[in-house]
């Protein structure tokens, strides 16, 4: 089982699109995929057609568990509409957990030790996180194999990364194996001079790093999630879910790479 978060310290720079489309193709492709909204707005969950308020059973409740079987686990899950894809939804009751239970001891290794129990069911765990450094975006990098880093083309998004990279960093230092960082552009737009600007920025900064393309703005992701599907399905022939397929190329180039 491959585990991904998509996070950044920044709010609107694609976390939840890259989520759901890569689910989507993957999905596709005969993956089972699990996402995980960790977010306590819950825009994943709200996205795949789910009112977070009217769920008996979020994400929260996982954190209430004492041990992590998966028969304990199990029941938190709910299936999309879309086939090969489940979700463990959010609730805004996720924003006390800081204040609630941050000082309990594992707390940032119930995730992990969830989707452990899971190891299993799925091929693929997307974690979608919040814009704010916290329990849930602790346990969201803590289980990862791979960070995704969505980054708008604009100035203002480079700072956010900025601190995403220090918050990585901090983290690292608990860390036995380094963190494997991608770095996505998103809503990249041709025409204007910031998002060229921006991409160059990206490679120079971060060569490493970063992905050597990019998602450019695609009004079908929108029209997506009226639809609550995952692009992928919803408009399999656009420009921005080819994106994702490249991207998705890149990735398992990545995977190779790194193994040899």
């Amino acid at each position: 089982m491959i585990v991904w978060s998509v996070a950044n310290q920044k709010g609107g720079v694609g976390k939840t699109t890259t989520t759901v489309t890569l689910a989507g193709l993957l999905s596709q492709q005969g993956h089972r995929v699990l996402l995980v909204d960790t977010d306590p707005h819950g825009s994943l969950t709200t996205y795949l057609g789910f009112d977070s308020d009217a769920l008996s059973s979020s994400l929260f409740d996982l954190f209430q568990l004492k041990s992590f079987e998966r028969e304990k686990v199990r029941p938190l899950i709910l299936e999309t509409q879309v086939e090969g894809i489940d979700i463990i939804p959010a609730h805004m009751s996720l924003a006390t957990l800081d204040r609630v239970m941050g000082n309990r001891s594992g707390m940032g290794l119930i995730l992990k030790r969830s989707l452990q129990a899971l190891s299993q069911d799925y091929d693929y765990v997307l974690i979608d996180c919040p814009p704010i450094l916290g329990v849930m975006m602790v346990n969201a990098l803590a289980a990862s194999d791979r960070i995704l880093i969505p980054v708008q083309t604009e100035f203002l998004a480079m700072k956010g990364l900025e601190r995403m990279v220090r918050t990585l960093s901090i983290m690292q230092k608990s860390r036995k194996s380094p963190f494997k960082v991608t770095v996505v552009p998103t809503m990249y737009d041709k025409r204007t001079k910031a998002s060229l600007q921006t991409l160059t920025q990206l490679k120079r900064d971060y060569p490493n790093q970063v992905w050597t393309s990019a998602v450019p703005i695609d009004t079908k992701f929108r029209d997506a999630s009226l639809k609550n599907l995952p692009a992928s399905h919803f408009a399999s022939g656009s420009r921005g879910v080819f994106a994702y397929k490249q991207l998705l190329i890149y990735l398992g180039r990545l995977a190779i790479d790194e193994q040899r």
